[in-house]
């Protein structure tokens, strides 16, 4: 019972402060410094997400060129730097790990 409870707390309190932002509207935005820091959270989470899976694979840590993943994602940012292009950043990932998976 105590692990539902919490569950069911820690929802509310997240819709709360969710809520929140759009209840207080233009008062609600905090100071400067704290809007111009909210820029860097969606690249923060993703990197904290996809980042981990690219060096870690099987659970342990592969800087090689054996990993196919490394290497696809290296080929992803690169594309994504010069072109700016989401569709192509995630074509030239994805196909680069099919072809690597499939040679390798």
């Amino acid at each position: 019972m105590s692990l539902w409870l919490a569950i069911i707390g820690m929802g509310l309190i997240t819709y709360a402060i969710r809520l929140s932002f759009v209840l207080l509207g233009e008062r609600g935005q905090g100071p400067a410094v704290f809007r111009r820091g909210l820029k860097f959270v969606p690249t923060a989470v993703l990197s904290a997400i996809i980042l981990p899976e690219l060096l870690q694979p099987g659970g342990t840590l592969d800087i090689s060129l054996g990993n196919a993943r490394l290497l696809a994602g290296l080929v992803a940012a690169l594309v994504a730097w010069r072109t700016q292009n989401v569709l192509g950043t995630i074509g030239a990932g994805m196909g680069v790990l099919w072809v690597l998976e499939i040679i390798g």
